[in-house]
C-alpha cells in the first residue's frame, strides 16, 4: 500500500512546523510501503515524533480539540452505536452523542472518506475530537471485546526464541483444552513471558476482572500495567499457563502452584514459580521469574555500607550462633542468605537448606523443599539435618515455636544457623520471636545478629536530573543540617532505557543489629522493640532511613524513593 497524498500532506506540515526533518519523512514514506500504517503512528514508532507532539500537532492545525481518552467512561449506548469492526478499521471512537451529532475521537482528522463512512452508516452528524492512535487503539480494546487485539499483541512475536521444557499436556478439560491450543494463544503467552524477562520484570500478574483482563509486570519493585488481552481468552490464557506449570486446568476452586521450565536463545534457561487462585471473576495467575544468571551472590555489591559489610562478614565467618535477615516480602533476603551461603560454600563445610519454595539451585549445597502437606515442614527438616552431621543449616522461615526452638537449639551446639523473620526492622524481631514463645536468655544466647532489610530503586543514570528539595524536608526526613546543606538529589526524567519511569534496577538498604552487652542486657530486662531500637542506634546501628539517605547522599537513588521504603526513625 503506497503512502496516501493525506500521508505526505500532513508530513509536508510537520516538516514545515520544524517537528521533523525532509529526511525523517522520506524514512517513514519508505517505511509505510514495507509496513502499511498510518503516517502518524510509524513516524512515532521510528522515533522521529511523540505521541503527544503528534496529536497537539494535529489538534492546533486543524481546529479540532484534543482529548484524554484516560479520563472519560463512554457509555454502552455511545459505543453500541459504532461496530468494533468500524471502530478498528477506521481508528476511530466514539464518545458522545449530543441529538443528532456523534462526537468521536480520531487520529487522523484529515480522512474525510473515513468520516463519510461512518456518517452514512450511523446516520448521525460527525464531530471530530483527535487522540492519539496509541490512547484510540487501547480505548477500542477496553470497550470493544476485540478479537484483533490479539493479532496486534502478536503480529511482530517470534516464538522461536523459547520453548517450554516440562509440562506440555497435562489436564483433561477436552473443549477447553482445543481452545487452549490454538496458535494466537500459545503465541500470546509465549510473549507476554518473553517480553517479561526482556523488561527486567521479577514477577507476572494474569488478573480476570468483571469487565476486564489484564497483565501486569513487577518491575524494580513496581507494578506496571502492561496489556489487557480481549475478556473472552481468559480461560483460554490461565488454562495455557496451567497446563505449561503442569496443573490441573479443569481445577477452578482451589488454589494451585507450579513451575515452568524454560530454554530460551542462545543457551540461557528460565525458571517460574506459578501460583494459581481462585478469585471472584476467575483464577488471578501470579509467575515468579527465577533467572539464576541475574542472580547476585557478591556481598560486597548488595548495598551494604563498608562497616555494615564488615559487621555481617564478621558474624557468618563464626563456626556457630544465629542470623537472622528480615523484612516483608520481595524484599530481597533470599539474595542475601544465598550471598552468605556463597562466602561460605567451601568442599570442607556441609551446607544444608529447607526452603519454601527452593527458588535458585546452588551448587554444593544440599537443599531441600519444604511440603507440608506431606509433613515435611521446617521444623521436620531441621531434626532430619541434625541427624546429617550439617556445618552450616539455612532455614527458609521462623514460622512457627517448633521450628525457632530447633533453629536456637541447633545454634547453640555448633552450628551456624540462617533464618529469616517477617519483622519491620531488626530491633522488632526479637520482640517477634518472644512472642513466639522463645526465652529472651535463648535469644541472647543464640543470635549473632539481625539484618532488616529493603529494595530501593535506583535512579536511571542516562536520564538522572537534579532535583531540588529543600533543605528543612531533608532535615526533617532524618538528615543532620549540614549534610542537607550539601546535598544533590536527583530523580530520572524516563527514558527508553527505564521504561520512562526514571528508574532502572534496585539496591539493598540495610539495618545491621549486633548484639552487644547492652542490648543484651536490655533483651533479659524485657524491653520493647522501641527501646532496643533507641539502644542499638545509640551504640552505632544505622537506620534503614540512615541507610536509604545515604544511597540519596551518594546519588544512587531519589528522595520519594527513600520515603517510599523506610519509615522515619
Amino acid at each position: 500500500m503506497a503512502p496516501s497524498k493525506s500521508s505526505k500532506r500532513i508530513g509536508e506540515l510537520l516538516i514545515n512546523a520544524n517537528l521533523i526533518t525532509p529526511d525523517q519523512l522520506k524514512h517513514a514514506l519508505a517505511e509505510q510501503k514495507t509496513y502499511p500504517a498510518r503516517l502518524g503512528s510509524t513516524l512515532v514508532r521510528l522515533g522521529h515524533l511523540k505521541d503527544y507532539e503528534l496529536t497537539d500537532f494535529l489538534s492546533l492545525q486543524f481546529g479540532v480539540p484534543a482529548i484524554n481518552l484516560h479520563e472519560l467512561s463512554i457509555s454502552d449506548k455511545v459505543t453500541e452505536l459504532i461496530s468494533s469492526e468500524l471502530a478498528n478499521k477506521h481508528h476511530i471512537l466514539p464518545i458522545n452523542r449530543i441529538g443528532s451529532t456523534l462526537i468521536i475521537a480520531t487520529s487522523d482528522p484529515t480522512d474525510l472518506s473515513a468520516l463519510d463512512d461512518i456518517k452514512f452508516i450511523t446516520g448521525y452528524d460527525i464531530e471530530t475530537t483527535v487522540a492519539s492512535e496509541k490512547a484510540i487503539k487501547e480505548a477500542i480494546d477496553r470497550y470493544y471485546d476485540s478479537s484483533s487485539m490479539l493479532d496486534d499483541i502478536i503480529s511482530d512475536f517470534d516464538d522461536s526464541e523459547l520453548e517450554v521444557v516440562q509440562g506440555e499436556d497435562e489436564g483433561d478439560a477436552s473443549n477447553l483444552r482445543q481452545e487452549v491450543e490454538d496458535a494466537p494463544v500459545i503465541r500470546l503467552v509465549n510473549k507476554i513471558i518473553i517480553d517479561s524477562i526482556k523488561r527486567g520484570a521479577s514477577d507476572i500478574h494474569v488478573e480476570p476482572f468483571e469487565k476486564f483482563f489484564r497483565v501486569r509486570y513487577r518491575i524494580d519493585g513496581v507494578l506496571y500495567e502492561i496489556m489487557k488481552p480481549p475478556l473472552r481468552l481468559k480461560n483460554a490464557i490461565t488454562s495455557r499457563i496451567k497446563i505449561m506449570s503442569e496443573l490441573d486446568i479443569a481445577e477452578r476452586r482451589l488454589p494451585q502452584d507450579g513451575r515452568i521450565k524454560m530454554k530460551l536463545s542462545k543457551g540461557k534457561s528460565m525458571d517460574m514459580r506459578v501460583s494459581v487462585l481462585p478469585t471472584l471473576f476467575g483464577e488471578k495467575i501470579v509467575m515468579r521469574l527465577l533467572d539464576q544468571s541475574n542472580l547476585q551472590l557478591d556481598m560486597t555489591k548488595l548495598g551494604l555500607e563498608p562497616e555494615a559489610l564488615e559487621l555481617v562478614d564478621d558474624a557468618i565467618r563464626q563456626p556457630y550462633g544465629l542470623i537472622l535477615v528480615t523484612g516483608p516480602t520481595g524484599s530481597g533476603k533470599t539474595t542475601t542468605l544465598y550471598s552468605a551461603l556463597s562466602e561460605l560454600n567451601k568442599i570442607s563445610e556441609n551446607i544444608m537448606t529447607a526452603e519454601d519454595p527452593v527458588e535458585f539451585n546452588l551448587e554444593g549445597v544440599n537443599q531441600v523443599q519444604v511440603r507440608e502437606n506431606i509433613g515435611l515442614t521446617f521444623a521436620a527438616a531441621l531434626r532430619s539435618f541434625l541427624r546429617q552431621d550439617p556445618d552450616i543449616i539455612l532455614v527458609g522461615e521462623m514460622r512457627d515455636l517448633e521450628t525457632a526452638e530447633i533453629s536456637i537449639k541447633a545454634s547453640l551446639t555448633g552450628h551456624l544457623v540462617l533464618s529469616t523473620l517477617h519483622t519491620n526492622d531488626a530491633p522488632s524481631s526479637v520482640t517477634r520471636m518472644i512472642n513466639m514463645g522463645v526465652e529472651p536468655f535463648l535469644i541472647v544466647s543464640s543470635v549473632n545478629i539481625i539484618i532488616a532489610q529493603r529494595l530501593a530503586r535506583k535512579v536511571c543514570l542516562k536520564c538522572s536530573t537534579r532535583e531540588e528539595i529543600p533543605v528543612s524536608t531533608l532535615i526533617e526526613s532524618g538528615m543532620d543540617p549540614e549534610t542537607a546543606e550539601n546535598t544533590t538529589c536527583l530523580i530520572g526524567k524516563g527514558c527508553d532505557n527505564c521504561n520512562h519511569t526514571g528508574y532502572r534496577g534496585r539496591i539493598a538498604l540495610y539495618e545491621v543489629m549486633t548484639f552487644g552487652d547492652e542490648v543484651k542486657a536490655a533483651i533479659l530486662d524485657g524491653a520493647n522493640s522501641m527501646e532496643l531500637k533507641n539502644i542499638a542506634l545509640k551504640n552505632g546501628m544505622k537506620s534503614l532511613r540512615q541507610s536509604g539517605l545515604s544511597k540519596l547522599i551518594e546519588g544512587i537513588t531519589s528522595f520519594q524513593e527513600v520515603l517510599r521504603v523506610t519509615a522515619r526513625d
